[in-house]
C-alpha cells in the first residue's frame, strides 16, 4: 500500500497540506462564514510569520549559524515602526490615503533600515568570531539578546505600546456574511511580494548561486574570485530586514505592543523554521501558512488546545518527517 508521501506526492506533495487542514477545519467547523473568517486570518498570520521566519531560516540554513538574538530585530522592528507611525499620526489619521501610505511607507523604511543597519553589525561584531562554533554561538547571541531587550526597556519603557494604523487600513470587507478586514489583506499581500521575491533572487539569479554555492564549498568560491563574506554579510542582513519588518506588521496586528513581543513570537518562529526544513524559503512558508492555520482553527474548535496547538503540529510533523516538510536540498 501506498504511504501519505507517496499519496502526497501523486497530487502535489505536501503543497497539499494546507487544503486537506482547511477542509478538514471546514467539515468540524460547520459553518462556512466563521470557516472563511478563520482561514483568511490564518493566512494573513501566516504571511506575518512567514517574514519574520524567513530571515532566521536563511541564516540557520545557508549560513548554519543558531542566531537567538533574531528576536530582538523583530522587537525593534515593531518599536521603531510604532515610533515613526506615532510621530506622524497627522499623516496616519488623515482621510487621505496618499498621507496614510506616505505614513506607512516611512514607518516600514524606518524598520527595514534598522533591521539592515543592525544586522550588518550584528554579524560583522558577534556573529563573525563564532562561525562553525554553536555552542558559543547559542551563548553570545542569547547575551545579546538579554542587552537587545534592556536597550528596549531603556528607550521605550515597559509599559505596552499602542501601534497606530493608517487609517485606510482601518475596516473590514463585508462579502455576505464573511467579514475580511483590511490589513489582514495587505499583511497578506506583502508576505506575498517578499516570498516572490526571495525566491527569484534565491534560485533565478546569480547572487542566490553564488550564495548557495558558497555555502557548499567556499574555498572553491573565493579561489574564483567572489567575495562570500560579503555574500553572507548581505544574507544576514536581509534577514534581519525582514525580520525587523516582520516585527513591524505584527504590532499593527496586535495595535499594543510590549519589549516581551520578540521572545513571544521567536518561539512560533523556531516552530515554523523547524517544520518547513532549514534554509527552505518554500518550506518556511509552507510552514507558516500551517501554523496560521492550525491556530486559528484550534483556538475556534478547541479553546484550551490553543496554546499547544503549534508544539502538537510540529510534533506530529516531525514525526512524519524528521528534516521538515521542504528542506533545502544542499
Amino acid at each position: 500500500m501506498e504511504n501519505l508521501s507517496q499519496i502526497l506526492g501523486r497530487f502535489g506533495g505536501v503543497y497539499l497540506l494546507p487544503v486537506g487542514l482547511a477542509l478538514g477545519a471546514f467539515v468540524l467547523i460547520g459553518a462556512p462564514a466563521s470557516w472563511a473568517t478563520l482561514t483568511i486570518a490564518g493566512l494573513s498570520m501566516g504571511m506575518m510569520v512567514f517574514l519574520m521566519a524567513s530571515g532566521l531560516s536563511l541564516i540557520f540554513g545557508l549560513m548554519d549559524v543558531l542566531n537567538f538574538g533574531h528576536s530582538a530585530f523583530i522587537s525593534f522592528g515593531a518599536f521603531v515602526a510604532a515610533t515613526v507611525l506615532s510621530a506622524l499620526s497627522g499623516w496616519v489619521g488623515a482621510d487621505s490615503v496618499f498621507l496614510n501610505s506616505m505614513a506607512l511607507v516611512f514607518a516600514l523604511l524606518a524598520a527595514t533600515s534598522f533591521g539592515l543597519a543592525a544586522g550588518w553589525f550584528f554579524e560583522t561584531v558577534i556573529i563573525r568570531p563564532v562561525y562553525h562554533d554553536h555552542l558559543r554561538q547559542i551563548l553570545i547571541t542569547m547575551g545579546a539578546l538579554i542587552v537587545s531587550e534592556q536597550i528596549i526597556l531603556a528607550l521605550w519603557g515597559g509599559t505596552p505600546i499602542t501601534v497606530l494604523r493608517p487609517h485606510f487600513l482601518e475596516g473590514a470587507i463585508i462579502l455576505g456574511n464573511v467579514s475580511v478586514e483590511v490589513y489582514r489583506l495587505f499583511a497578506f499581500a506583502l508576505g506575498l511580494v517578499a516570498f516572490i521575491g526571495l525566491y527569484l533572487v534565491l534560485n533565478r539569479s546569480r547572487i542566490g548561486l553564488l550564495v548557495r554555492a558558497g555555502v557548499e564549498n567556499r574555498e572553491m568560491v573565493e579561489s574564483l574570485g567572489f567575495r562570500i563574506d560579503r555574500l553572507f554579510i548581505g544574507v544576514f542582513m536581509v534577514g534581519s530586514a525582514l525580520a525587523a519588518v516582520g516585527g513591524a506588521m505584527w504590532a499593527g496586528y496586535e495595535t499594543l505592543i510590549t519589549p516581551a513581543l520578540g521572545g513571544e513570537m521567536m518561539i512560533v518562529v523556531f516552530i515554523v523554521v523547524i517544520i518547513g526544513g532549514l534554509g527552505s524559503i518554500e518550506g518556511t512558508l509552507l510552514g507558516a501558512i500551517m501554523v496560521g492555520l492550525t491556530a486559528n482553527y484550534v483556538g475556534f474548535l478547541a479553546p484550551k488546545l490553543a496554546l499547544a496547538s503549534n508544539m502538537i503540529l510540529m510534533t506530529i510533523i516531525l514525526l512524519w518527517r524528521p528534516n521538515g516538510l521542504r528542506p533545502a536540498v544542499k
